[in-house]
């Protein structure tokens, strides 16, 4: 009989999880409020709202592990974002399934130090840094008291195959980079900044899921791109045998634009990412689990292919 895993959130990160899993030789039911997506092997689509516990019950009934790779759909409005993963997470309590839960690096802030390990302490300082500082120390504080078993895996800004919600490798970067030109990103360039390969992630969170050693505390997932984001755009465009130039989108510009517009805004808020050297490391996840990162250059041409190549043909 094979283990039933239950993935709330068929986003960039929760469909890829979904399909590694089921490739894994796992029963794997993948939740999203929308309609289903594509038909995959081994994936049971289920559509609902998972902060109706009825139906959240239903999602978790019987499964061993519950992801949740949830997100709100506009990023400028992340007003239902606690009561959203709360409701994941007690539905998974209520099943006696561990909880692996999808993160970011918000709730650090301004890290003291790069590259910053899961020691480095929470002080954010943006209102979504502290709603995320704020939900991690519950789950955690979930986990102490015994309501759930839990884990999470959190990455930096993403790359890769259909990751198209990405905050510097968007569409139109790849078709910029696939025909050469001018690419525009927010921030200083020459700061270095991590960018992990969204299968890296997949394949980091089913880790979680498994591993008798994940339960109980937060882990940096392996991180291909420690570098620049100028070097690393300029790496895909040599890899892509183009040129291009890396220019910088003032913040002062998205502040006033942000007036009108709360996406701008929003975006504009957490351009300190970009400002000081925000890099991960994720060593204690490689030595805990003997999971590496894929080498860069790896990562780099399976996203040109399923990216610019494509686009560009």
């Amino acid at each position: 009989m094979t283990d039933i895993h239950t993935v709330f959130g068929a986003g960039q990160v929760g469909t890829q999880l979904a399909r590694l899993l089921a490739r894994r030789g796992h029963d794997v039911r993948l939740v999203r409020r929308g309609e289903p997506g594509e038909a995959m092997r081994g994936v049971t689509w289920l559509r609902g709202d998972a902060t109706d516990a009825s139906f959240a019950d239903a999602a978790c009934r019987g499964a061993s592990v519950v992801y949740n790779c949830t997100n709100p759909p506009d990023y400028a409005d992340w007003d239902g974002l606690a009561p959203l993963y709360r409701a994941v997470w007690a539905a998974a309590g209520r099943a006696g399934a561990r909880l692996v839960q999808l993160d970011n690096l918000y709730m650090y802030g301004r890290p003291s130090r790069a590259p910053f390990d899961e020691c480095e302490p929470m002080r954010p300082c943006s209102k979504k840094g502290e709603l995320r500082a704020r939900l991690a120390e519950e789950l955690f504080e979930a986990h102490a008291r015994g309501d759930l078993v839990a884990t999470a895996g959190r990455a930096s800004d993403y790359f890769g195959p259909a990751t198209p919600n990405a905050a510097v490798f968007r569409p139109d970067v790849y078709e910029r980079i696939a025909k050469g030109g001018s690419v525009y990103v927010l921030g200083d360039p020459d700061t270095p900044h991590g960018y992990t390969y969204t299968p890296d992630v997949a394949r980091g969170l089913a880790t979680l899921g498994t591993h008798a050693a994940a339960p109980g505390r937060a882990w940096h997932l392996p991180t291909s791109a420690k570098l620049t984001t100028r070097a690393l755009l300029e790496r895909f465009a040599a890899r892509a045998g183009t040129e291009i130039k890396v220019r910088r989108v003032p913040t002062w510009a998205l502040r006033s634009v942000g007036v009108f517009v709360p996406l701008a805004a929003a975006i504009a808020e957490m351009s300190y990412q970009w400002e000081v050297p925000y890099v991960l490391d994720d060593r204690d996840f490689t030595r805990t689990f003997g999971l590496e990162a894929t080498p860069l250059d790896e990562a780099i041409d399976a996203t040109l292919d399923a990216n610019v190549r494509l686009a560009a043909a």
